[in-house]
């Protein structure tokens, strides 16, 4: 049987942004972890919605936030900034079809505390297919023998591997 590779949310976020990335994280290779943006992700994660419980591990998951609302569990995924809306709802769909088959039925919110917005998001079949051919490409990305191209886009200015794809400009 051929060893199948875990795909992450955090594998999934970037996968809509930049698929240079997705390689780079699945082969180890570090961002500057002293990046600015890095650093305000990190505090944003540590200091907003501290009612809610902070960070759970579940399987191969992290999750922001998890709460109950009656009979419904309700997790979140904080984010700096709507801007990668589209990365950011994959993400979380992923973690709502992880749990959906450890059979833990869970509704989800996208938080952006600095823009003061929540999103709701829900499973379904459609989203589920979705995220089964995201994984099977971040499978095919991870197996390139080295990464795709850098190109640049308007996330470079934020990316903590920006020296590592733009070094010579």
């Amino acid at each position: 049987m051929d060893y199948v590779m875990d795909v992450n949310g955090t594998l999934i976020w970037y996968y809509f942004i930049c698929k240079r990335e997705v390689w780079l994280m699945i082969h180890q290779i570090a961002p500057d972890q002293e990046d600015d943006n890095l650093e305000i992700g990190r505090f944003l994660s540590e200091t907003t919605y501290s009612r809610q419980k902070k960070e759970m591990v579940i399987g191969n998951i992290v999750i922001d936030r998890i709460r109950r609302t009656g009979n419904t569990i309700v997790i979140g995924e904080v984010k700096k900034s709507s801007k990668y809306e589209k990365s950011a709802y994959y993400q979380l769909l992923f973690y709502l079809d992880t749990l959906r088959k450890m059979g833990i039925d869970a509704k989800g919110e996208l938080l952006f505390p600095a823009e003061k917005k929540k999103l709701t998001v829900e499973w379904t079949e459609e989203g589920s297919n979705m995220l089964k051919e995201v994984a099977d490409d971040i499978r095919k990305i991870a197996r390139l023998p080295v990464p795709p191209e850098p190109k640049k886009i308007a996330f470079c200015k934020s990316c903590a591997y920006r020296e590592y794809c733009f070094a010579e400009e």
